[in-house]
């Protein structure tokens, strides 16, 4: 078998895989259910309009999709399950023109509807999670790798043995973050919500604060550049050197010291 035949075999293989997964999806009525293997350091992502999504570890090496439906046109609002390059989306799709399918999704909700979706997810632990929704929390509860979680109208809770990335219009965010070895800014974003993050020990990390209506408090010492009026700080934790951007406009923030 030559090497650069591998790749095509691969994909096929990877292929196979997929349709396999896909066809465990059982969209019955007011409930839903997948199964299925999301490959190593892949992503199970998570879109929501109405009702919370709810994440925890799973015991085994698949991932687990739950979702009820409630309201008045329960039977209206599709779940779809799509294949993405690095991994697998599913969506809560509700009737009309605007948000027509998973693949196109929109975070529109038709007419007001009042219908609701609350999903749970069990994620492995090797597996990224990222969860978007528009009016409910989201929670992520001991997670192994990144997370990327936000709402517009909620809270979002995670903790994970990785790092987070999270936001939220209307709603508070916690965090408790394992690694202190993030790639790129870690973020952290709210409106109208208050912040708090646990970092390791032995973070060291280049602080951006910024607030309208809030102010910081850290367990950490902090190194300051620049003026320090109480709701914009540029500042250094230990030697610095990764990015962390916390932002607000209404509401405080906390950033604690990770305990044993």
């Amino acid at each position: 078998m030559s090497i650069r035949r591998l790749p095509t075999y691969a994909l096929l293989i990877l292929s196979l895989i997929f349709v396999g997964i896909l066809s465990q999806a059982q969209d019955q009525g007011s409930e839903f259910q997948w199964k299925g293997k999301v490959p190593a350091e892949g992503v199970i992502e998570i879109k929501n309009v109405n009702g919370n999504i709810e994440a925890d570890l799973a015991s085994g090496d698949e991932v687990e999709v739950t979702a009820e439906k409630s309201g008045p046109h329960a039977d209206l609002v599709k779940i779809e399950v799509v294949q993405r390059a690095d991994g697998v989306t599913i969506c809560a799709v509700y009737p009309g023109w605007f948000s027509s399918h998973c693949g196109n999704w929109h975070s529109v909700n038709i007419g007001n509807d009042r219908t609701q979706v609350h999903f749970k997810v069990k994620v492995p632990e090797n597996v990224r999670f990222y969860a978007q929704n528009v009016n409910g929390s989201v929670k992520a509860n001991n997670m192994g790798r990144f997370v990327k979680a936000s709402t517009v109208n909620g809270s979002v809770r995670v903790s994970t043995k990785s790092w987070a990335e999270l936001s939220s219009v209307n709603g508070s965010l916690e965090a408790k973050i394992g690694r202190s070895d993030w790639i790129g800014t870690l973020k952290a974003d709210s409106v109208n919500g208050s912040i708090t993050l646990e970092l390791p020990s032995d973070t060291n990390a280049d602080v951006d604060f910024k607030s309208v209506n809030g102010r910081l408090d850290s367990e950490f010492p902090l190194t300051t550049h620049g003026s320090w009026g109480g709701h914009v700080l540029h500042g250094q934790i230990g030697s610095g050197g990764r990015d962390l951007e916390v932002k607000t406009v209404n509401g405080d923030v906390k950033i604690r010291r990770q305990t044993m």
